[in-house]
């Protein structure tokens, strides 16, 4: 019975994922659609909101749909072709989210300083950990001598998979918080209307929600691996 709990949740987070997935590209393309009164590009916000914070990063177009991302370690901004070179809604507010990343790292923002430590150990955990918990349980059914090995090693792959969950639950403020200085930053330099905010919102409410269920993933394969791990224990 635990087992078809499981997959169910599996299934049922999977196909939220993919709901949410959706919904993102439904709601940038929508307000790709609305042209932002003020008029200036992704790209020009973007330069211009770092100005104003006293900095100045490279910004680059980068390929593909929905791929903007601020990366901290050379201090590059990208952004998509659709958000590049738009002056869109959707194209304003990815743009200005992406700055509040900027912000976050300039400002050694807390949570953004513990998810890059994390980032690691949570890359190690998501390939090792499962693989660990699976040898500590063919470990224990194989070999009897070897006692309570197994389960202590598949313990040890739970642990590592964890990493994986703080490392998303760490994103989220993250994640909600470059939210916010964006429609900040939008609102206060009058570079969208009040016509306008609305739809900002819903852009980087639906992505945010994408980072809530990928959190709610690795929750439910944690409590899976650590119910593999149950299995290696001898009594």
């Amino acid at each position: 019975m635990e087992g078809y709990i499981y997959y169910f949740a599996v299934i049922a987070v999977f196909l939220l994922s993919l709901l949410a997935q959706s919904r993102v590209k439904s709601v940038f393309n929508k307000y790709a659609q609305v042209p932002a009164a003020r008029g200036v590009t992704g790209a020009q916000l973007a330069y211009e909101l770092m100005q104003k914070n006293g900095l100045s990063l490279p910004i680059k177009a980068v390929a593909g749909s929905l791929t903007d991302h601020y990366d901290p370690k050379n201090q590059v901004v990208g952004l998509s072709e659709a958000v590049y070179g738009s002056s869109s809604v959707s194209a304003l507010a990815v743009a200005a989210h992406e700055i509040g990343h900027v912000l976050q790292y300039n400002e050694d923002y807390r949570p953004m300083r513990m998810r890059s430590v994390i980032l690691p150990m949570a890359s190690i955990g998501g390939s090792i950990g499962p693989l660990l918990v699976i040898g500590g349980l063919l470990l224990s059914l194989l070999a009897e001598s070897v006692g309570n090995t197994g389960y202590y090693i598949a313990l040890g792959g739970v642990a590592l998979y964890v990493m994986v969950l703080l490392f998303q639950l760490i994103t989220l403020p993250v994640e909600f918080n470059a939210s916010r200085r964006g429609l900040a930053m939008l609102t206060d330099g009058g570079y969208i209307t009040d016509e306008e905010l609305p739809g900002a919102k819903k852009m980087l409410n639906a992505a945010a929600m994408t980072y809530v269920l990928a959190a709610l993933g690795s929750f439910v394969t944690v409590l899976r691996l650590l119910s593999l791990a149950g299995s290696a224990r001898r009594r």
